[in-house]
């Protein structure tokens, strides 16, 4: 406790005797500091004049580009004193500078650009075509405009005349493309021609005909016969007779890397060609000609055989079979005929082969309900036992074979007997035994695995 006492009192004495020392000292005044450059007795600057300088050229700066409020109105006019002599004018922008002070600024009103420079004949950018006015723009090596040939189009911005396609090849396929699977969902083969206009690739035309033709090797029956009824929609015009022939060899030249994505491909190049010829579309010199150059080319033999057959014209109409999109009425003749021929010579390969060209697995329960309908009828109001000669039993063995090939469903073939059960009272009327019949139908059908086992 006595060392706490005696550590207080020399702290305590310590401290009196620095407020004692900072008494004695007397009071900063312009007197105790000195003579000063200070007249105004207001203290002295912590600035050099340096600085007091520069404080003051900015100040200046500021007072020059002071703005100025008109009185009396509710929205203030700002000016800048700079860009308007007269007070109380708008801001002009036309005097403001841009980056650098305005150095290398481009006035678009001196006229520096309209000048026109003439190249000398030597000079290695010389370009006759430019120089008569023309202007050409294309990839190809041999598009110099003949003689009395027209402009593609005209340039509004250079104001010359455009030569040549304004597409490269591989964008103009593309193109190409794209139109025609748009018309496999449309069906609008104006809005095809319109487009081929639009692309204004002349040159480019006959590849028009090899794609779309392409296009549609791995689609269906619907799908060529829409491409054929194209190609007489563009024929003259665009596609000329000349752009027909020259797309046509594209297509033939090119039938070595189609068929290994479609094997079918040259069988169905010569049907393309034959009804090409129907429609007035390809001249038959052509196939004549084609012959010659290339001899024993086995699409334009299949070609010839089409159009040697007796009523060739009437066949190649509906060369891609039944399922091109015609009306359901046609649908139903050409299954009764069909079935009126698979029960005169019992060819099951052959009826397959005809079944899946109709290109209608939709309604291949039509096919079912006529098949057993008309063997009904053939055997006759009194039921056969017979298997041997029975129209019912080769009917079942049919679709049995359809169905193991996966041509036609289970499904279609449990819905042609459902819509069979519901006429069993009008077939009645012709065939007594109807309904005893269909039953064993239903039951050689569940034996060949075209039914599931709990189906009846």
């Amino acid at each position: 406790q006595q060392l706490l006492v005696d550590q207080s009192n020399f702290s305590t004495q310590k401290e009196g005797a620095i407020m004692a020392d900072f008494a004695k000292k007397s009071e900063v005044t312009i007197e105790t500091m000195g003579k000063v450059h200070n007249p105004t007795g207001a203290g002295v600057r912590a600035v050099s004049s340096g600085v007091q300088k520069k404080v003051a050229s900015v100040a200046a700066a500021d007072d020059e580009l002071a703005t100025q409020v008109k009185e009396g109105t509710a929205k203030r006019n700002i000016t800048r004193k700079k860009t308007d002599p007269v007070v109380g004018g708008n801001y002009d922008s036309k005097s403001k500078k841009m980056g650098g002070a305005g150095k290398g600024k481009w006035d678009p009103m001196d006229g520096a650009d309209s000048e026109h420079l003439e190249l000398d004949k030597d000079d290695p950018l010389y370009d006759e075509e430019a120089a008569d006015n023309k202007y050409i723009l294309t990839t190809a090596e041999d598009a110099i405009p003949a003689d009395g040939e027209d402009p593609t189009i005209m340039d509004g911005i250079t104001d010359r005349k455009v030569y040549g396609p304004m597409l490269t090849l591989a964008e103009f396929k593309l193109q190409v493309a794209e139109a025609v699977k748009e018309y496999f969902d449309a069906s609008d083969a104006d809005e095809v021609l319109r487009g081929i206009n639009e692309l204004k690739c002349r040159d480019f035309h006959p590849e028009v005909v090899k794609k779309a033709v392409s296009l549609s090797l791995d689609k269906g029956p619907r799908e060529r016969e829409m491409i054929s009824k194209l190609l007489t929609h563009l024929h003259p015009t665009p596609l000329a007779d000349s752009d027909m022939e020259a797309g046509f060899e594209l297509l033939l030249d090119s039938l070595d890397d189609l068929c290994i994505d479609c094997p079918d491909a040259k069988s169905m190049a010569g049907s393309f060609l034959a009804r090409a010829v129907v429609d007035e579309v390809l001249p038959p010199a052509f196939l004549s000609s084609r012959n010659n150059s290339h001899p024993g080319d086995e699409v334009v033999e299949k070609a010839v055989g089409l159009l040697s057959r007796e009523h060739c014209t009437a066949r190649l109409e509906h060369v891609w079979g039944p399922g091109d999109g015609r009306p359901v009425t046609e649908l139903k003749e050409v299954m009764d005929q069909l079935l009126e021929e698979y029960l005169l010579s019992r060819e099951l390969d052959e009826a397959a082969r005809c079944v899946r060209e109709m290109g209608a697995p939709h309604f291949h329960h039509e096919l079912l309900k006529r098949g057993v309908k008309i063997a009904m009828e053939k055997d006759g109001k009194d039921h056969k036992d017979d298997a041997a000669t029975s129209a019912l039993d080769a009917m079942a063995a049919l679709f049995s074979f359809l169905v193991k090939n996966s041509i036609v469903s289970e499904y279609q073939v449990a819905k042609g007997i459902s819509r069979l059960h519901k006429l069993i009272p009008d077939i009645k009327l012709d065939v007594p035994a109807a309904e005893a019949m269909l039953s064993e139908f239903e039951e050689m059908a569940k034996e060949g695995g075209c039914l599931p086992v709990a189906t009846s």
